[in-house]
């Protein structure tokens, strides 16, 4: 996290006499880190002091665009709202930009005195966080906050949860006492952490302040505090705060959307369009456009009227009928650039048809694919070049993310913007895909359905006892095609971390399973070059598939838990799973699209009492 250094800059938005303010540099993370973990509004531990990651707002300067590069992925501008994604500025000590955080949570106390109050009362010096009575002895956050699902967030309210049975006094905090924070040295759980007050109000610990109801039932209410957004005002919340720890994953989750760079969107043409493409869209003949080129893209050769016209006509394919920037129009957007992503990587890219501007290759293997015809496996697809945009839309907070939805989102920024914070990333990977007619004679199985219904009326179930708004409740993907890919995206994975020279954490996959896709694509993408070397690529070649396929299903058929995991009933939180575990086919969260849910593996090889409900079955007894 890192505020510029001490220095003044002049402002370019016009009031050239207003200076910007300076801010000394408090810590360092990587770019990616600005996306997946400490994003806009998540929390961050800089040596003894806390903050909390400011807003994207242009209005406040609350980050600084000075080095953040945009980033250009049109298809996933569109389904956002939004024109262009930037990256998050750098934090190596060369950069002279970085990302403002502010203080949070504002209560401290102090090792020495024991004192609990709003940091401010400590007096401290400016930019330091120590307690003047104590010889500048150094101060502690909270390690407690509150916070509520529709992304509010707030310093716990430590005056009520100590005077909880006296409390005559009103709800405004003010007894004429001042408060304490020991340690009793007994145990390491909260009934060791004791909350005093000068008033003489009998102690208490935080036992059972983790409760769901636990500030409730003492009249606590959300405040609607947003304090990662400079002057956003308290607003009205229903929901219910929470108690959480500091440092906790509940606390910050991030809202990622992600998108591959395929034609005609990939050889760099639409990067050139980018400040055009209004203009583009309202002109109404081939003629006129020809025309608008000729004036703006004098001598550029490779903005032609061709690739012009193609890029427009692939924007009203992606884009059926919706529009606007309503949710169902989103939802739709989304759908459609999946099955744009699908049906490119069935039908390839060749690298000797592009130069080396093209950012998407995907070729089929030379060798002979009717290897993989036993394993019911179509001819795969090698994705020699890749690149991807993940872009951070929101984030959400006590979501818990086994659920597999969204939850409610809080923003980035106080006012709207026409960016947002994105990664892009280039790597390689291959692309599976399974005979369609074969999977569906297998998912109209009595016993296959009735074992995927039971996991989707779970899922249902846990997706409506977590929801604010009945009406609001996502339907659960979960389908026999969907179960069955994805559990086999997961072995597969832990099957070529033992011989693509990647850990399990480096792949990822990408699902595509609708009624209309059947497949699933394995990459590794990074931020730099590490993740084109070809080790995912050669995998794909059909008699290495097959070799990975036999193997890996070999694993999956025995795990170390077995019987009980092959045998157990519904598993994970809610009963969303079936046969999985840790010590078979669940992966690292960065790994999985839908953080290690829905996943079965008695659907790739059966069962001791049915073996024939796997759709390997017979590869597996083989």
């Amino acid at each position: 996290m890192t505020p510029p250094p001490a220095r003044r800059r002049r402002r370019t938005d016009g009031d050239s006499a207003t200076p910007r303010l300076a801010l000394p540099r408090r810590g360092s993370v990587r770019r990616s880190q600005m996306i997946t973990t400490y994003g806009v509004g998540s929390l961050i531990a800089v040596d003894n002091e806390s903050f909390i990651v400011s807003g994207i707002d242009d209005a406040y300067r609350s980050w600084s665009l000075d080095e953040a590069p945009i980033i250009s992925e049109h298809r996933l501008a569109r389904v956002l709202g939004v024109s262009h994604f930037r990256l998050p500025p750098a934090s190596e000590d060369t950069s002279k930009d970085g990302v403002r955080v502010r203080r949070f949570p504002l209560w401290h106390s102090c090792p020495n005195c024991r004192a609990l109050q709003h940091v401010r009362d400590f007096n401290p010096p400016a930019g330091k966080n120590v307690c003047t009575d104590c010889d500048d002895e150094p101060l502690v956050p909270s390690r407690f906050v509150v916070a509520c699902e529709d992304g509010h967030l707030d310093d716990f309210p430590y005056w009520k949860w100590l005077h909880r049975k006296n409390r005559e006094e009103g709800a405004t905090g003010r007894c004429g006492g001042q408060l304490s924070m020991r340690f009793s040295g007994r145990s390491a759980s909260l009934r060791a952490v004791i909350i005093a007050c000068t008033c003489g109000v009998p102690e208490v610990s935080m036992e059972g302040a983790f409760r769901r109801s636990a500030l409730t039932d003492l009249g606590v209410r959300c405040e609607g505090r947003k304090p990662w957004l400079k002057g956003a005002p308290a607003e009205f919340c229903s929901q219910a705060p929470r108690t959480l720890q500091r440092g906790s994953s509940a606390v910050w989750q991030p809202v990622l959307k992600s998108a591959l760079s395929i034609p005609p969107w990939s050889d760099g043409v639409a990067d050139k369009l980018a400040e055009h493409w209004e203009r583009l869209r309202s002109l109404a003949s081939r003629e006129k456009i020809e025309i608008y080129l000729m004036g703006a893209f004098q001598g550029d050769d490779s903005v032609s009227i061709d690739a012009v016209m193609e890029l427009l006509e692939a924007e009203q394919e992606e884009d059926p009928g919706q529009e606007g920037d309503s949710d169902a129009g989103a939802v739709v957007r989304y759908q459609a650039l999946r099955r744009q992503e699908y049906e490119r990587l069935c039908t390839g890219n060749a690298s000797r048809d592009k130069g080396r501007e093209e950012q998407f290759i995907c070729e089929p293997p030379v060798s002979d694919p009717a290897v993989l015809d036993p394993f019911g496996v179509g001819r795969p697809m090698l994705v020699k070049r890749l690149r991807e945009v993940r872009a951070l839309k929101a984030f959400t907070r006590v979501a818990d993310p086994e659920t597999g939805s969204e939850g409610h989102e809080a923003p980035l920024s106080l006012i709207p913007t026409d960016w947002l914070p994105a990664l892009e990333v280039r790597g390689e990977g291959v692309f599976v895909r399974l005979d369609e007619s074969r999977l569906d004679d297998w998912a109209d199985s009595v016993e296959v359905a009735a074992r995927v219904k039971q996991m989707r009326t779970n899922h249902e179930r846990m997706l409506r006892e977590r929801a604010t708004d009945p009406a609001d409740v996502p339907s659960s993907p979960a389908t026999p095609r969907m179960v069955l890919l994805h559990t086999l995206a997961h072995v597969l994975i832990n099957e070529w971390s033992l011989d693509a020279g990647y850990p399990a954490s480096a792949l990822r996959e990408r699902l595509y399973t609708d009624a209309t896709m059947a497949g699933f694509l394995i990459y590794t993408a990074t931020s730099d070059s590490a993740g084109s070397l070809g080790g995912v690529v050669a995998q794909g070649e059909p008699d290495r598939l097959a070799e990975a396929l036999h193997s890996a299903l070999r694993r999956a058929a025995w795990c170390s838990a077995d019987p009980l995991c092959i045998e157990a009933r519904p598993s994970g939180v809610g009963g969303v799973n079936r046969s999985a575990c840790h010590a078979c086919v669940m992966l690292p969260e960065t790994s999985c699209e839908h953080n290690n849910i829905l996943l079965d593996r008695a659907l790739l090889v059966g069962t001791p009492e049915d073996p024939h409900l796997g759709f390997f079955a017979d590869m597996v007894a083989g």
